[in-house]
């Protein structure tokens, strides 16, 4: 309480009001799409990867991937096994990529061991006669039918977190499968693997066939077909950090050179 004579007290300056940033749109990126993976994927690198970015395609092929990225804007290495690059023991140096693309046979009949029961033709074709446990080659991890296209996944995955820099991005391109009569859900054991490995899984997209899948023989269905396939976007969390308390940043910018 104020004595007689004194000046009454100030009122308190009123609060400043928070503005809310941004512009309303709906043009923004999605996390599903119909098409082929040439539309998706420049919306994933503009999204997660800066332009200028160094980044290793360790399953490029025919370069389905890059064919709407606009040439330039990235520092692309690409790699397969043409180039006599295994995507599991790669040749770029410790901690030297902004970035890394891997998209392996993701179908366990593309990896049996024996050629008569192998499946898959066409693209994968390279792919399915490298990785297979036949011609006196080991067989990914040591696995058997679904196990082994897991044990590939992770192989590579082991040596991507050996070449990214802290809180590198690495895109993996993979489909569910039923093998063995068993519904696998590649996608969620990839996340759970990659985790165990040091990756924080960044975001998902889903890629649904603009076509109906055809079927050469048809006894009884048993599960859904599947019509859709993933990228899943990772980010390595640096040594020593929980991946549980790690959170989504911005990208990092590309080192110079």
């Amino acid at each position: 309480m104020s004595e007689a004579g004194d000046a009454p007290a100030a009122p308190p300056a009123p609060r400043k009001r928070r503005v809310q940033g941004g512009l309303a749109t709906a043009d923004v990126v999605l996390s599903a799409h119909a098409g082929g993976n040439a539309a998706l994927f420049p919306q994933i690198l503009a999204l997660h990867v800066p332009a200028g970015s160094l980044v290793a395609d360790v399953t490029f092929g025919q370069g389905v991937f890059w064919r709407e990225v606009p040439p330039g804007r990235y520092r692309l290495l690409a790699s397969d096994l043409a180039t006599g690059t295994d995507c599991r023991a790669l040749p770029h140096a410790d901690a030297s990529l902004d970035a890394l693309v891997l998209d392996p046979p993701y179908m366990e009949g593309l990896l049996r061991p024996k050629p008569e029961t192998r499946g898959g033709l066409g693209s994968h074709a390279a792919l399915r006669r490298y990785y297979d446990a036949g011609g006196g080659r080991a067989g990914p991890g040591g696995g058997r039918w679904h196990q082994a296209v897991l044990d590939l996944y992770l192989d590579a995955a082991r040596e991507a977190r050996r070449v990214l820099r802290d809180h590198g991005i690495l895109i993996v391109k993979c489909q569910d499968e039923v093998s063995a009569n068993r519904q696998e859900l590649t996608h969620v054991q990839i996340v759970t693997g990659l985790a165990a490995l040091g990756f924080y899984a960044r975001d998902l997209f889903v890629l649904m066939r603009p076509n109906r899948p055809g079927i050469a023989r048809l006894l009884r269905q048993v599960h859904a077909r599947k019509n859709h396939s993933y990228f899943l976007v990772f980010q390595k969390v640096p040594a020593g950090q929980e991946v549980a308390r790690y959170r989504s940043r911005g990208p990092v910018p590309p080192r110079a050179g």
